[in-house]
C-alpha cells in the first residue's frame, strides 16, 4: 500500500477508516440488473451465557440453493482473546467481515493502548453489517452473532443484529441463521440461568441438532464422517476452542437426545 500520503488527515482508531481516506477502502457492489450468482451461504449459529462466561456454536454445513456445497465449514471465530464472533449468510462476504473486524480490533488496541469495551466491539460490528446494506438489498446477507466476556460487568454477553445494522443485547441466548428460530424454541424450553460451563456446552450442541432436525440447511453432527460442530468459551480467562475429543461425545449423546 506504501506511505501515507502527506495531505490526508489521519484519521480516529478505525482501519476501515484510515483506508478509506487514502482512497483504499473496502467497496463491493453490484451494478443494477446484474444476475445474482447461487453462492455458498452459511447457515446456523447460536450463543449462550453460563455462569462465569458464554459458549458459541456453529453447525458445519453451507448450502448452494437446495445442495450442500460444504461440510466442513467453519463460522465460529475468535474476534480477540475475550471476544468471537459466528457468521451466517453469504459464506465468503461473511469471512471477509469476520478477517475487517479482527484487523480493526487489533487496530483500535495497537493505537489506543487498550481494548475496546466489549459494547464498543458490538457497535463496530454493527456498523460493518450496516456497510453492507447495499449487498443485502441484493440478496448478498451476511448477519453475525457476537459473545464475550464483560470485564465491566464480570459476566458474559450475547449480540445479535440484524440486516441494516440494528444491535441487541440479548438476556441469555442468541441465534441467527436459517435454523435459528428452531434453535431459540428449544433453547426456550431448557435454558435456565447460572447453568454450568458444562450443561451451557451440552445445551449449545442440542440446540444445534434441534434445529437440524427440522431445517435441511442445517448440518447436524456427522458421526459416520466425524464432523462436529466448532464450539468455543470465552471467561475471564479468555477464548479456548473445545476439541474434537470433547465434542464428539456430547455430539453423540445430543444425536440420540433430541428429537
Amino acid at each position: 500500500m506504501g506511505p501515507l500520503p502527506l495531505d490526508v488527515p489521519i484519521p480516529g482508531s478505525s482501519f476501515t477508516d484510515l483506508l478509506t481516506a487514502i482512497g483504499s477502502g473496502p467497496a463491493l457492489s453490484i451494478p443494477e440488473g446484474t444476475q445474482i450468482p447461487v453462492v455458498p451461504e452459511g447457515t446456523t449459529v447460536l450463543a449462550l451465557r453460563y455462569q462465569g462466561g458464554v459458549v458459541m456454536a456453529g453447525d458445519r454445513r453451507a448450502t448452494e440453493g437446495h445442495l450442500v456445497a460444504h461440510r466442513t465449514i467453519r463460522k465460529v471465530f475468535p474476534a480477540d482473546r475475550y471476544s468471537a464472533v459466528a457468521v451466517a449468510g453469504v459464506a465468503g462476504l461473511a469471512m471477509d467481515m469476520v478477517k475487517l473486524f479482527q484487523v480493526e480490533l487489533e487496530h483500535y488496541e495497537k493505537l489506543e493502548g487498550v481494548r475496546l469495551s466489549l459494547e464498543g466491539k458490538a457497535s463496530f460490528l454493527a456498523r460493518l453489517v450496516k456497510s453492507q446494506l447495499g449487498m443485502a438489498l441484493r440478496g448478498l446477507v451476511v448477519v453475525p452473532l457476537f459473545a464475550g466476556f464483560d470485564y465491566k460487568d464480570s459476566q458474559g454477553k450475547v449480540y445479535s443484529f440484524d440486516v441494516v445494522g440494528g444491535r441487541y443485547l440479548e438476556t441469555d441466548f442468541g441465534s441467527t441463521g436459517s435454523g435459528s428460530r428452531l434453535a431459540k424454541a428449544y433453547l426456550r424450553t431448557q435454558y435456565e440461568p447460572d447453568i454450568s460451563e458444562d450443561q451451557a456446552l451440552v445445551l449449545a450442541v442440542r440446540g444445534l441438532v434441534s434445529a437440524a432436525r427440522e431445517d435441511t440447511a442445517t448440518g447436524g453432527p456427522d458421526l459416520d464422517r466425524k464432523i462436529y460442530p466448532n464450539v468455543v468459551k470465552i471467561d475471564t480467562d479468555g477464548l479456548v476452542e473445545f476439541s474434537d475429543d470433547v465434542i464428539a461425545p456430547v455430539a453423540e449423546e445430543a444425536v440420540e437426545t433430541v428429537r
